[in-house]
């Protein structure tokens, strides 16, 4: 049976990622189907990424010294969706980037804050974060496979629609959370978070979650596409997803027996290893269709695995009163700025097509490095100042 609490936060992680499965794949076919050059999806893209640099730390801010986790979700859910619906009326550059820009500015105050309560509604169980988490995951394949079907039967300006009833669902989930209560209110404050931040295995750590999300460039944004110009059929860009999302289920779902056996640092360097052989399988191999489903797969590691650890990571080494501030950080940080250089560079080179091989090469480069910052993470954190 599943609590009610269970089912709040579960449908929260379903909306949003949700809107991951479809802005990932289909906000560059979107994009595409106005007009507009690879070099322009590609500014647009980094643009939109780039806000998550700014918005999880302010929204964080908020959170850490109110405990209002609950009201900043909703706020963040109402304005994202308005935001959205000027998709509608913009069609030229500028006015459907500063749409776009703001919807990402506010859905960014979401996660961080999800995140927070549920770890504190849980007591930091692993078991019970992963079950929970892949309800995410269930979001994000239901709606890829359905916005991949609906924009080749009908055509890609449908794609504003299925924002909306995904949005006003995730609005209307955050009205049922309710805010967890502190064991002791008097932690709520604002103690500096720079030494931890500064850390030599946070940098490490840090740097390594950053490259890979650099990696995770052309699959984010150009996906859908370089498997068009593979010439598949317009479901494999949905049944490729689901392919990925569901091993990236089975990982949530095993994740807490994979910690008890392993350590954070082995499955962290394990994933990130995983993820070179996976970029350097998509730029050579991919137009064999069975090999680019193995490659697939491997998105439970490459996702699946090193986010679980990465939250692990993040409880363990941020104070209870530092939570929110130190997933903005993270987030903000490693998709924020990682995203938006991950975007870029595809955009550049990927030359309407005829560089997404090379896209890929870079990233399987890109994860070869955060690979090698991960196994010089030490073991163990110093000691506190």
């Amino acid at each position: 049976m599943f609590s009610p609490l269970f089912v709040r936060l579960s449908s929260s992680y379903f909306w949003y990622f949700a809107v991951i499965g479809l802005m990932a794949p289909f906000l560059a076919v979107f994009l595409d189907g106005r007009g507009f050059s690879s070099l322009e999806i590609g500014e647009i893209l980094a643009v939109i990424t780039a806000t998550k640099v700014v918005g999880p730390t302010l929204w964080a801010m908020l959170s850490d010294k109110t405990g209002k986790q609950v009201v900043i979700i909703r706020l963040g859910a109402f304005l994202a969706c308005f935001a959205f619906c000027f998709l509608f009326f913009f069609e030229n550059y500028w006015p459907l980037l500063l749409s776009l820009a703001l919807f990402s500015l506010f859905w960014t105050a979401i996660l961080p804050q999800i995140e927070v309560m549920t770890l504190t509604s849980i007591r930091r169980s692993p078991k019970i974060y992963a079950r929970i988490r892949l309800w995410g995951s269930i979001g994000f394949i239901f709606f890829a496979m359905l916005a991949g079907e609906l924009i080749e039967r009908y055509s890609s300006e449908i794609y504003i629609s299925i924002g909306l009833v995904i949005l006003l669902g995730l609005f209307i989930s955050s009205l049922q959370l309710k805010q967890p209560r502190l064991i002791n209110q008097k932690t709520i404050c604002t103690h500096s978070i720079f030494n931890k931040l500064f850390a030599y295995r946070f940098v490490m750590f840090f740097f390594a979650g950053l490259l890979l999300q650099i990696s995770f460039g052309p699959l984010n944004s150009f996906f859908a596409l370089y498997l068009r110009d593979l010439h598949y059929p317009g479901f494999a860009v949905g049944l490729m997803l689901a392919i990925g999302i569901i091993a990236e289920i089975i990982v949530f779902i095993f994740a807490g027996r994979l910690f008890k056996h392993f350590k954070l640092k082995t499955l962290l360097v394990f994933s990130l290893a995983i993820s070179v052989l996976r970029w350097f399988m998509v730029a050579s191999v991919g137009d064999v269709a069975w090999l680019l489903a193995l490659s697939q797969l491997m998105h439970a590691f490459s996702f699946g695995l090193y986010h679980s650890a990465s939250m692990q990571f993040i409880q363990l080494h941020f104070n209870h009163n530092q939570q929110s501030r130190g997933q903005a950080v993270y987030i903000g940080g490693v998709y924020g700025v990682g995203g938006a250089i991950g975007a870029y560079i595809t955009g550049l080179v990927w030359l309407d097509g005829s560089g997404g091989q090379q896209a890929f090469y870079i990233a399987a480069f890109s994860a070869l490095a955060g690979t090698l910052l991960a196994i010089l993470m030490p073991e163990k954190a110093a000691k506190s100042t």
